[in-house]
């Protein structure tokens, strides 16, 4: 049974399906979190919030807009990169042998999974859409709202004129709002 035939196994409450899944993606997960969070602890919380969402939002799943592994791991790396997020705007305390005292003192950190799910949706189609982009087109997309740049330091960066830039960002989000647009992409 192919990745697809899962899915639908899995969107219809066969649990037997996503088992499945698991073990055959579980170790690939595991070793993409591990990646960009560095601790294993972590990483393997990841894992299994990833097949969580896997489970909740299988009818979401899509083949016509990608495979599926591009569809978990990109699951698999939002929620990584929160977590590193959230670790890094709230370090954790090392713990001094009163753990038991410090874990009490912290506040539950649960997210509300609906929202969470469904901003993670939200990531999927963004990334499908950003992937229909010429490559030039999304290189200058991507250094401005995910690396931050300015439109001058991106010309600067990739010794192209300001007005190519330009010309390449507007035409970049024109396609990505229509891209997005057709999905139903809801703001």
């Amino acid at each position: 049974m192919n990745n697809e035939q899962l899915m639908k196994r899995v969107a219809n409450g066969d649990a037997a399906a996503l088992e499945t899944l698991y073990e055959q993606y579980a170790p690939a997960v595991l070793g993409l979190a591990l990646k960009l969070l560095g601790d294993r602890p972590s990483a393997e919380e990841v894992v299994q919030e990833t097949f969580w969402r896997v489970w909740r939002n299988a009818a979401s799943f899509c083949e016509q807009q990608g495979a599926f592994p591009g569809w978990l791991f990109g699951i698999t790396r939002n929620l990584s990169i929160d977590t590193w997020r959230r670790r890094k705007a709230r370090p954790q305390p090392i713990f001094d042998g009163n753990e038991e005292q410090q874990l009490e003192n912290n506040p539950d950190l649960q997210a509300d999974v609906t929202e969470t799910a469904w901003t993670a949706m939200k990531h999927v189609q963004v990334r499908q859409a950003l992937s229909a982009l010429p490559q030039a087109q999304r290189e200058v997309v991507e250094m401005a709202f995910f690396g931050g740049m300015t439109r001058q330091e991106i010309a600067e960066a990739l010794g192209v004129p300001l007005g190519t830039i330009h010309t390449r960002a507007r035409l970049g989000l024109q396609k990505l709002r229509e891209a997005l647009q057709e999905q139903g992409f809801e703001e």
